[in-house]
């Protein structure tokens, strides 16, 4: 079985088997390149965020549970999810198009590096998933709703597309997947919610603590991502701060900052108003995360690219968990 990026190394022999399959006709081998395609750990992502912010909104609004259309409201909620990973695919599979030269020498598992995907089927999905999602989002959600939607997908093209191609710099690769997967994704779920619920959207404290806490978790990732890349970004003069400053000064620095944002989420559930959030898993949550973060930042090995690509995967491991807190706090 083969082990993908940020769930580990990848197997050169299973790679080299399923594009094998993949150019015998297997239909399974062709579903399993898409699967690939989309990079399941940022789908993983799309989705906890759409359930958790959905939970969110449904339980900050009083009677909503109980006098709410399910009827209408689960198939609305599924054409948005719907949407939501098409727009992930679109940004992950466009990426993917125009890295190619890149990612055989970061990423060879990825299907359009491997072979296990055409090029030309790729651009079909991608250019599929960019139009069909748009127009989902225009068709059943607001048009404030579909604006957010446009910038995201705007943010997401040009970071991998050339001229702009915003991922050569690491701050404006950044701010982009900060903008998008911190921000966007965040509060366009929630509004989506209150719209489909008939309530009216409001910035409670616990919106607003997701919206900041993700925004900032993401920029980490961002910054993290590159940090098992590091060869091939310098090949194709990829400017990251991974490549400036190395691997160890940025993965200290990215577990700071994490540990920074924790701290400020604990300190914002002492401090906070009685009844503003509930101090248990605010508190005691985050400080769990915080100490199991520290702990595996401690296994790290700076200059073992499979440790460097575990610890990514742990990243994103507390990533997924703060979801979970997010319905509870």
């Amino acid at each position: 079985q083969l082990n993908m990026a940020v769930e580990g190394d990848f197997d050169p022999d299973a790679i080299n088997r399923q594009v094998e399959e993949v150019q015998a006709g297997s239909v399974k081998a062709r579903f399993r390149a898409l699967y690939k395609f989309t990079r399941p750990h940022t789908i993983r992502g799309t989705i906890l965020a759409s359930i958790a912010g959905t939970v969110r909104a449904l339980v900050d609004t009083p009677g909503a549970i109980a006098s709410a259309d399910w009827g209408a409201m689960l198939p609305r909620a599924l054409i948005g999810m719907v949407a939501l990973l098409l727009g992930n695919a679109f940004i992950v599979g466009i990426n993917q198009i125009f890295d190619e030269k890149i990612d055989k020498m970061n990423k060879p598992f990825l299907p359009v590096a491997s072979g296990e995907m055409s090029k030309r089927f790729a651009w079909v999905t991608v250019l599929a998933s960019g139009a069909i999602g748009p127009m989902i989002v225009y068709k059943f959600f607001p048009a404030v709703l579909f604006k957010l939607y446009m910038l995201g997908w705007v943010l997401g093209a040009i970071y991998s597309v050339p001229p702009i191609r915003t991922k050569r710099n690491a701050l404006a690769a950044g701010l982009t997947i900060a903008t998008v997967r911190g921000f966007l994704l965040n509060f366009g779920v929630y509004y989506a919610v209150k719209d489909a619920i008939g309530a009216p959207f409001n910035w409670s404290p616990k919106v607003a603590f997701i919206a900041r806490f993700m925004t900032v978790f993401a920029t980490v990732i961002a910054v993290t991502k590159d940090l098992p890349d590091t060869e091939g970004d310098k090949k194709y003069n990829i400017d990251t701060l991974a490549t400036k400053v190395g691997v160890p000064k940025i993965a200290k620095g990215a577990t700071i900052c994490l540990l920074l944002n924790y701290i400020s989420a604990i300190a914002q559930g002492i401090l906070a108003a009685p009844g503003t959030f509930n101090k248990v898993p605010m508190i005691g949550g985050h400080l769990a995360l915080a100490s199991v973060l520290l702990a595996r930042f401690r296994k790290l090995d700076a200059e073992s690219i499979p440790s460097v690509k575990l610890y990514y995967k742990h990243i994103w491991d507390n990533f997924y968990l703060e979801y979970l807190l997010y319905t509870l706090i």
